[in-house]
């Protein structure tokens, strides 16, 4: 195992989105603890966009890696989506599965999990998916602008999971990303967010990542501070396999924006 923390951009040459797709989204038998957290964050997912009544024209999911869960239910309350991530190689990798290249990770068991809960057949739902998301951008949620010089609508939704504690140093640099994050929202879009609780760091391959210590009530803080009102937050006391990541448990956030923010 190798000593060396990553982070910021160690992630441009150091991070490997099969090894962080095998890890921690199998979604089988030997990943027991990386199975309830996806499965938490897949079912407040499902009631955010089902019941919860979040929908709208645009969504952006900010963060969003090699990884297509977390849009699974979201396809069907939006219009389109626009999917960012910092480096190149997690567009890439989810470029493949956008275009069913050969050799593109396989997400049917995550997928059918989300029909399951839907009541879809899983065939219509990755062709949905495919055609909602419109658009794959660089972000860097440690910016002011956190999609450059990209030129994007204002947002009905803005999803980021699991990101914002890998992609910031501090809480100040975390409170700044998610202002930024609701700069893109119209004024009442919402903001969805996951984050693990108390994080250090987290394995991807034999590379040891930084993870930023965040209680709940910081993430709250933040969100309000952002000019939003915290509609839910609820915590989990699940967590990922202690030999994968350092943290105890997760929280599940949903923000709207106010008229003035």
């Amino acid at each position: 195992m190798e000593k060396k923390l990553y982070a910021g951009k160690d992630y441009e040459k150091e991070f490997n989105p099969r090894d962080y797709l095998k890890t921690y989204y199998s979604f089988d038998s030997n990943t027991v603890d990386e199975n309830e957290v996806l499965k938490f964050n897949l079912q407040n997912l499902f009631q955010t966009f089902s019941s919860g009544g979040v929908g709208g024209d645009i969504l952006i999911d900010i963060g969003t890696g090699p990884t297509i869960y977390q849009l699974l239910s979201a396809c069907e309350a939006f219009r389109e989506i626009i999917a960012t991530d910092y480096t190149e190689q997690n567009l890439q990798e989810l470029e493949r599965w956008l275009k069913k290249e050969p050799g593109a990770y396989d997400w049917s068991p995550v997928v059918q999990y989300v029909c399951e809960l839907e009541g879809d057949r899983w065939q219509e739902k990755e062709a949905r998916l495919r055609s909602t998301v419109t658009r794959l951008l660089k972000c860097d949620v440690t910016k002011p602008h956190p999609l450059g010089t990209a030129q994007v609508p204002p947002a009905d939704c803005v999803l980021s999971l699991l990101a914002l504690e890998s992609a910031c140093p501090d809480v100040d640099t975390y409170r700044a990303a998610v202002q930024g994050l609701v700069s893109l929202l119209k004024p009442g879009g919402h903001l969805v967010t996951v984050v693990v609780l108390h994080a250090e760091s987290y394995m991807v391959g034999s590379k040891n990542f930084f993870g930023l210590y965040l209680e709940k009530e910081t993430v709250e803080k933040a969100m309000e501070e952002a000019g939003c009102q915290v509609l839910k937050c609820d915590y989990c006391p699940n967590s990922y396999s202690k030999a994968l990541c350092t943290s105890d448990g997760i929280c599940f956030v949903v923000a709207r924006k106010g008229p003035s923010a």
